[in-house]
């Protein structure tokens, strides 16, 4: 859970909307939390007892107005059946993401849901969709490093994720010298906000952009057939054995990754995971990034906002912003920009740890 700070221009959005959510919030009690993208109600609801409801209990709601909200929507769906969470995908604007999870005390209230609301007109000319929540809990990851090892990728995972369960690595099926981690959470809404979190941060590590997808039931077959990847590939002793060439980045983006890499490895700290998101972009070409850096060794992950303008040789503004990550986490770490060895920097007043 991160907390960017507060901006101005979202709050004259759908204001006439969002004032009327605070009333009813207040008129009734409900209490709604919002962590990173969603926000949700429930999960247990006041007055609950006992364990959670089973598998089946979760219905997935579609084509919802953006400007549609929780005291609209959850007394729509607990009139069917009483609900045990009720989880809506956020924008930064304040405006929906069109799509809500509900989650039934049990499955006949699911299904009461689907056979009432699916195809309902929630305004004239506006028919929802609603069915059945596959409620998947597993990840791909491909394309990473060979260098990573899977006690390095499962401790950064749940620095920046919540809920994961084990961590496999296979050989790429699809990448010659990659890795593709399968990763397993704990609950579809662990799976779903780990998946979004990778996918929004634009995920790197070990220098190798990844690509992240539910798990595709093919390929889970495929990879039961083979054996895990053998620990020969993984770090043992500090050393990474059998490296192949990794995929040759650019110079300057080389450079900076590769001196932070070389610094934390000499220091034992692990691979550093990088993700940046873009929050704000002017007309005159300078992008706004929120980035985090999380250190396997270090105690706290690393986070701020950096300005990047994109430059005209192919390089997008997230390997923009990684470079001016990479030089600001070096200087925390009391390597000066020209060399290693000189004494802390002071932390930037736009960066420091969380």
């Amino acid at each position: 859970q991160h907390h960017l700070p507060p901006q101005s221009w979202t709050n004259s959005i759908n204001q006439a909307n969002k004032m009327a959510l605070l009333a009813w919030a207040k008129e009734t009690g409900i209490d709604l939390v919002q962590i990173n993208g969603q926000r949700r109600y429930g999960a247990p609801p006041p007055g609950w007892v006992g364990d959670p409801p089973p598998a089946g209990t979760e219905v997935f709601i579609g084509k919802l107005p953006q400007d549609m909200y929780e005291n609209a929507l959850i007394p729509l769906f607990q009139s069917v059946g009483k609900l045990y969470e009720f989880r809506l995908m956020m924008t930064f604007s304040g405006l929906n993401r069109g799509f809500a999870y509900a989650k039934y005390s049990n499955r006949r209230g699911a299904k009461e849901a689907i056979a009432a609301f699916n195809n309902f007109e929630v305004r004239e000319g506006c028919a929802i969709v609603v069915c059945k929540s596959t409620e998947k809990r597993e990840l791909s990851v491909d394309g990473l490093a060979t260098s990573v090892s899977r006690r390095e990728l499962e401790a950064v995972l749940r620095q920046v994720t919540e809920g994961v369960l084990s961590v496999t690595l296979y050989a790429s099926p699809c990448q010659k010298w990659a890795q593709l981690a399968v990763l397993k959470y704990s609950s579809h809404q662990a799976a779903a906000m780990a998946k979004k979190t990778l996918m929004e941060g634009n995920m790197r590590l070990g220098g190798v952009d990844m690509r992240v997808d539910w798990l595709n039931p093919d390929l889970k077959q495929k990879l039961q057939s083979c054996e895990e990847k053998p620990s020969s590939s993984r770090v043992q002793g500090g050393k990474h054995l059998g490296v192949p060439k990794q995929v040759p980045l650019s110079p300057v983006l080389r450079n900076a990754l590769d001196r932070l890499n070389t610094l934390c490895q000499r220091r034992y700290l692990g691979t550093p995971l990088f993700l940046t998101k873009c929050v704000q972009a002017n007309p005159n070409g300078w992008l706004r990034f929120w980035c985090r850096v999380v250190i396997p060794g270090c105690p706290v992950p690393f986070s701020g906002f950096t300005w990047v303008r994109q430059d005209g040789r192919g390089r997008s503004g997230h390997e923009e912003a990684k470079v001016a990550v990479a030089l600001q986490v070096l200087r925390i770490l009391g390597e000066s920009s020209h060399g290693v060895g000189a004494n802390p920097l002071p932390f930037p007043k736009s960066w420091g740890v969380s």
